[in-house]
Formats: structure tokens, C-alpha cells, sequence
């Protein structure tokens, strides 16, 4: 046991995740502990690829996706196919297709009212579908690019962002827009404050990120992007503090602190990022790229460090962390080599 303890402090010294797992094991070998044991101490990957779901044949553009929860359904909006694909993960497999939709990019579920959004760029529509039998349930009228959804179910609010700058807040009971939500231009990703009444909004065209009240439904701060450009993704790390923000040029992840958007860190990451997940149960950050990666980052003194690159298809770089379930989503569009899919990954520990 003391040479063990010998290379404990040895191979430790780095603190990283993978030097740890690794001394683990060599310490549970010493143990005699059993081989299946042995082999979860020592796979130092934090990503593992646990299925490739086919969504059937579906060509070009893939953009958001979206949870039922207690079904256990993906929605996923297919842009370029003018369609949503509808995921049933309890059996890994594509059961329907809604068709007859204009580029459909934002999405939505609304649990409360059992409501499906999907947001239309091509004619700037809403649409509304029943979540058992996804029938048309309505339809309203917003404006030109008809973008990204967020839903505040507590509060019975869907809000989507549109147009050459607004957020429409939505009113889930009577299915009706209540307000515009006035932005200096087109709102990319945003993120709805778990502990307070705050959007956090990508505003790239301004190289802003705006910062809205709900409850007066109105701008009330604008932060610099710190001389970056190409803010499209953005997540909320509300333990930490922290709004993190992933430029394209340069491709950085950023964090600015929650409570006065001042300027915290900026970190390498891939290239052609639209979607940014925080994995708070292992302090942990997942950035889905175009590039043709996802990059696994973790927190350290000076700001983020990527601790992992998992390659994956040029195009994929839209996906979804569902925490409940503990699966990290990817859509990944068709090649010449792969048809259109889900790639389906597990978290690890």
C-alpha cells in the first residue's frame, strides 16, 4: 500500500479528471476489487456514444430540439425538410414526421397546457400541436424569422425570439401573443433566470448580449461582448454566477457574472458553435459545434479547459442536455456517409 500511495501523489499531482480515474483504478487493483469495477474506474472518457437514432430520410439543415419528459419523446426541427421529427427514446426509433411546415428552427413543449411550439423562420409562424396526438391546435402570427422558443411554464409564458429584434411573449392558457419584448436586433440563443425574472439574449448583430426583465417585459441592460463577435450560443450557470456565452470569432467560450454582466474569462473552443449545455451535476460544460466536434470543458482558476474533443460530423452542431434523463442529444444531418440522425450520448461517472 505504500508504493499505491506513492503513485496516488505521483499521478495526482495534475488534478485533472483523467489522472484521478486512472490512480483509482491502479488502487482498486491493488484491492482486488472485481474486473467490471476496475473497468469504470479506469475509462476516463466523459462522453460515451450510446446509439444513433435514423430520422428517416431527411435532408439538409437540422436546427433545435425539444423534450417530452414524461413520454419520452425528442422533438426535432428539421429545417431544411420543412418538418419536426418526433423521437420515441423509450424504443430509440423515429415514429412520426409532422409535415407541411416553413423551415422550422425554435421549439417548444409546454407540459403544463400539453402543447407543442415550433417556430417557422420561412413565414414567421407559431404552430401549435396537441402533445398526445401532435393535431393542429392553433397558429400565431409573429414576424419575419420566427427563431428560437424558451418556455416559463410556472409562469404560463412561451416567449420567441423573431424579427429584426423582438422576444413574443406568448400566453400558454389563452394561446395568444401578450407583448413584444423591443431588442436592438435579431435574438439568437437566450436563457430564462431560474432565481429571478431575467432573459439573458445573444444579440450578435450588436455584438451585445441584452439583458430583459419579465415582469416589465423591457430591456433593462446591455453588456459588451468584450470585443468578440458571433454570439450564438448561451447558457446559464446560476451556482456559479455565471452566463456563459460561446463566440464563433474568435471561438471562445466566455463567462460574465450573473448579477453585473462584468467580464470574467474567454476560452478556446471549436469552431461554428450553436448550442452550449452546463452539466451542474458535474461541474461540467458541453459545446456542440459545427466544426464537426463537442467539446467537454471544465472549470479551472483562470476560466474553462477543454478536457475533451469528441469528434463528430461536420453540420452537427445543434443539440440538447436533458438533465432528468442524463443524455446529451445531437442532430446530426445526412452526409454522403451517414443519414440523418440523433446521436445519443451518456455522461460519465
Amino acid at each position: 500500500m505504500r508504493r499505491v500511495s506513492q503513485l496516488i501523489i505521483r499521478c495526482g499531482a495534475d488534478g485533472s479528471g483523467a489522472s484521478i480515474r486512472v490512480v483509482a483504478a491502479v488502487v482498486m487493483l491493488a484491492l482486488g476489487m472485481a474486473p467490471s469495477e476496475l473497468v469504470l474506474a479506469i475509462d476516463p472518457h466523459p462522453l460515451s456514444l450510446e446509439a444513433k437514432i435514423p430520422l428517416g430520410q431527411v435532408k439538409g439543415r437540422i436546427d433545435h430540439l425539444a423534450i417530452d419528459a414524461a413520454r419520452q419523446r425528442l422533438y426535432v426541427a428539421e429545417l431544411g425538410n420543412d418538418s419536426v421529427g418526433v423521437v420515441d427514446l423509450k424504443d430509440g426509433k423515429t415514429v412520426r414526421t409532422i409535415t407541411g411546415l416553413r423551415e422550422p428552427q425554435g421549439i417548444g413543449y409546454v407540459p403544463s397546457s400539453d402543447t407543442l411550439y415550433v417556430a417557422n423562420a420561412g413565414d414567421g409562424s407559431v404552430r401549435l400541436f396537441n402533445g398526445a396526438e401532435l393535431t393542429p391546435r392553433g397558429q400565431i402570427a409573429l414576424g419575419d424569422d420566427a427563431d428560437n422558443i424558451r418556455v416559463d411554464d410556472a409562469a404560463h409564458r412561451v416567449y420567441v425570439g423573431y424579427g429584426n429584434g423582438s422576444l413574443a411573449v406568448i400566453d400558454t392558457a389563452s394561446q395568444m401573443k401578450l407583448a413584444d419584448i423591443k431588442l436592438k436586433a435579431h435574438p439568437e440563443s437566450f436563457q430564462l433566470e431560474r432565481g429571478g425574472q431575467r432573459i439573458f439574449v445573444n444579440v450578435p448583430d450588436t455584438q451585445q448580449i441584452a439583458v430583459v426583465d419579465r415582469s416589465s417585459n423591457r430591456q433593462v441592460a446591455t453588456w459588451s461582448a468584450n470585443g468578440m463577435r458571433a454570439n450564438y450560443p448561451l447558457a446559464l450557470d446560476e451556482s456559479s454566477g455565471q452566463v456563459l456565452v460561446v463566440f464563433r470569432h474568435p471561438a471562445k467560450v466566455s463567462s460574465f457574472s450573473i448579477s453585473d454582466g462584468r467580464f470574467l474569462s474567454a476560452s478556446p473552443t471549436c469552431g461554428d458553435s450553436d448550442d452550449v449545455f452546463v452539466d451542474s451535476k458535474r461541474r461540467r460544460v458541453y459545446v456542440t459545434c459545427g466544426e464537426g466536434f463537442i467539446d467537454v470543458l471544465e472549470p479551472r482558476a483562470e476560466g474553462y479547459a477543454t478536457v475533451e474533443r469528441f469528434p463528430t460530423l461536420s453540420g452537427a452542431r445543434t443539440g440538447l442536455f436533458v438533465p432528468a434523463i442524463d443524455r446529451l442529444f445531437l442532430a446530426v444531418r445526412a452526409t454522403s456517409s451517414e443519414p440523418a440522425a440523433i446521436w445519443v450520448y451518456r455522461p460519465a461517472p
